[in-house]
């Protein structure tokens, strides 16, 4: 069985449109040969990726499960495409780069701007997430290269590490009695209910932290990047630990912790990765200037 991209690409439309009309209308293609496209799909498949009814068509358990490997080949295969549409005399195409929150992001964007000075054609793509789900796609060969906060397994990886330490703290309304502080010790956030990074790794830093008071704090939540916890504490959930990454917001204040925690954080790819020009380009440059 050879499913064909451009189907793949008629059903990620499909999926998002949740209507056969509108899909069509954006695909140029007429709703009959579109909804024969479909079925032959699933025919092929074995199983029904849509609920249909007279005005919606939703995604089945199947179609949700195709949805999400049909995004990651389309996008392996637009990848793919932009390495090899280049002009020989100018280097071209796209580095894709997985990248956690950290304030390394800054010597990282001062090198993306450098490097496209010198090669105005080339665009980066980021994929802001944790360091599961960059890992992830690294593995798939969806990123180039991914920025990962340590401590992290980095056995199977080459890596560089990063020129700065990203500071730990909680950020705290502005109105809250904590705000008045420099800083932060362990029994000050007793009875303070806290959001706290979902991520095990995570979990065993600060653990290492408090100490004996770990046990007893009052979680409010967890999450996985800071906007949203940031939104979270203007708006009264609770205080949240996270790192130092510049001024959030006007209505919050970022607290440090002390003892003082720092995390080191290295961009890491493949080993034995089979780069696009572009990104092998990139890499030297990086390696090149370390100071940006």
């Amino acid at each position: 069985m050879a499913i064909e991209l451009r189907v793949l690409k008629y059903f990620l439309v499909v999926a998002r449109e949740e209507n056969i009309t509108r899909a069509a209308a954006l695909l140029h293609l007429t709703q009959p040969t579109l909804s024969r496209q479909l079925m032959q799909l699933e025919r092929e498949l074995g199983v029904t990726l849509f609920h249909r009814s007279r005005y919606r068509i939703t995604l089945t358990e199947d179609g949700m499960l195709l949805r999400r490997r049909a995004q990651e080949i389309v996008d392996l295969a637009e990848r793919t495409a932009q390495e090899f549409l280049r002009r020989e005399e100018d280097l071209a195409g796209e580095v894709a780069i997985g990248a956690g929150e950290s304030n390394n992001m800054t010597f990282l964007s001062q090198h993306m701007a450098a490097f496209r000075r010198e090669h105005p054609l080339v665009r980066f793509r980021i994929y802001s997430a944790i360091a599961g789900d960059i890992k992830e796609r690294l593995e798939k060969g969806l990123l180039d290269f991914g920025l990962l906060a340590e401590p992290v397994d980095i056995g199977r990886y080459e890596f560089l590490r990063m020129p700065r330490q990203d500071r730990w703290g909680v950020w705290v309304r502005r109105d809250s009695p904590l705000a008045a502080r420099e800083v932060v010790t362990p029994p000050d956030l007793l009875g303070v209910p806290l959001l706290l990074g979902e991520q095990e790794e995570v979990r065993r830093e600060l653990a290492g932290w408090f100490g004996d008071i770990y046990e007893h704090l009052e979680v409010a939540g967890t999450f996985n990047l800071i906007l949203n916890a940031a939104n979270m504490v203007r708006n009264g959930v609770a205080a949240a630990i996270g790192f130092d990454i510049g001024n959030l917001s006007d209505d919050l204040r970022f607290l440090p912790l002390s003892p003082a925690l720092e995390t080191g954080t290295v961009l890491v790819w493949k080993k034995a990765e089979a780069f696009s020009p572009t990104a092998a380009e990139f890499l030297r440059h990086i390696k090149r200037t370390p100071g940006a």
